[in-house]
């Protein structure tokens, strides 16, 4: 474990910090404060975290129609979702293969070809390369020294699961299918492929947190602040009605059994999903699938949570809401989706305060990572055992 301390300006107490966060949940202590605050850490986790495994990078509904495209970034390296002719949406190292100019720094649409708009060379929705313009002098497009073949953009591994994009940036994860299936498992009555994206003005919005990443998820992921942080939610989903869920190594969260379906003056309800278990009529679950996507599923729709990081203290919270078939679309609940809207970014920005606060109190050198509730605390502290294997790890 000392490459750590090789390769960082972070100390040996780090790395114990790590270890201690191993611990029976009654005697661990969280991870240490280096974890939210040095810039250390932050490179730490681009090589042994964003870019080993599986991450979310983006919604596939960004991209609806073919040459759309858009620039993502994940640990660093800038990639570019693309959604190709065959209709599938593919991954691909943002970069020319010429001279590493980015081929977009903002969404657009590469309708017939992926042009880089630096020497202008060109390819296709595969990735292969098609032309370089006068790379063999003007009016030249070939020269024997350099094979188009060998030329192709870099793709990125990726799958596509609900809306969501993820990306296997080293290529060595397992199969995404065995990686998603504890999951997929667990909602295995819902058709993911159902849910909806509704039209972004009634369904998408960002939060912006003075915080490490890490602090989202981990308040995501447990009803112990309900009763004081949520007093609306908590009025009707009281504290009592929860329950944890953890999964080790893959997921945590929490269930509610008290889930009211959203109705409107009218009493008019969003359609969901048939034949699902009992405990879905009032039920709903809230995991944070490692690393950086925070889900919600309820009978009648859905949501998902993106985390943009951006250095040791800033996030982006890219919220999508989801609805089944039509409902995303029908006119008739315009004003319902507006209304679940407006109550999601009003419970989310709830947590804004309290997740800054907690990067704020990460600079108190009294702080040594905490310590965890074991009745409310196993889906926080499942996390903090996922992140700290995963630094830990040579």
């Amino acid at each position: 474990m000392g490459d750590i301390a090789a390769a960082t300006r972070l100390d040996g107490g780090f790395v114990d910090g790590l270890m201690a966060v191993d611990a029976p949940i009654g005697r661990a202590r969280g991870l240490p404060n280096a974890a939210y605050t040095d810039r250390d850490v932050v490179a730490l986790e681009q090589r042994r975290l964003w870019r080993r495994g599986w991450a979310c990078v983006g919604f596939a509904s960004d991209v609806p129609r073919a040459g759309d495209a858009r620039p993502v970034e994940l640990g660093g390296a800038p990639l570019l979702l693309l959604r190709a002719k065959t209709g599938e949406v593919r991954v691909f190292h943002n970069v020319c293969r010429h001279r590493g100019m980015k081929l977009a720094a903002e969404p657009t649409r590469f309708a017939n070809v992926i042009r880089c708009p630096y020497h202008s060379w060109c390819y296709d929705h595969g990735g292969e390369l098609i032309i370089a313009p006068h790379v063999g002098g003007p009016g030249c497009n070939l020269h024997p020294d350099l094979d188009k073949g060998e030329l192709g953009l870099v793709t990125v591994r990726s799958a596509v699961w609900w809306d969501f994009v993820f990306v296997d940036l080293d290529g060595e994860a397992p199969a995404f299918a065995d990686w998603i299936a504890p999951l997929a498992r667990r909602w295995a009555g819902f058709d993911v492929a159902r849910f909806r994206p509704p039209h972004p003005e009634e369904g998408t919005f960002t939060l912006e947190l003075a915080a490490n990443w890490k602090l989202a998820v981990e308040n995501y992921a447990e009803a112990y602040h309900l009763p004081w942080v949520h007093p609306g939610l908590n009025s009707y989903s009281r504290l009592e009605d929860h329950d944890n869920i953890v999964e080790e190594g893959a997921f945590s969260g929490q269930l509610t059994r008290a889930y009211q379906p959203a109705l409107d003056a009218a009493g008019r309800r969003f359609p969901g999903f048939e034949g699902l278990d009992p405990f879905w009529t009032s039920g709903a679950e809230y995991v944070a699938l490692y690393p950086n996507l925070l889900l919600g599923v309820h009978a009648d729709h859905g949501f998902g949570i993106l985390l943009q990081p951006d250095g040791v203290a800033r996030t982006t919270e890219h919220v999508r809401l989801y609805y089944v078939d039509a409902a995303a679309e029908r006119g008739d609940l315009a004003e319902l989706r507006r209304r679940s809207r407006d109550l999601w970014r009003e419970v989310f920005a709830e947590d804004v305060a309290v997740v800054e606060g907690m990067q704020a109190g990460r600079a108190s050198p009294a702080f040594d990572g905490g310590r965890f509730s074991p009745a409310m605390d196993p889906p926080t502290h499942a996390f903090h055992r996922w992140v700290a294997g995963r630094l830990l790890a040579p």
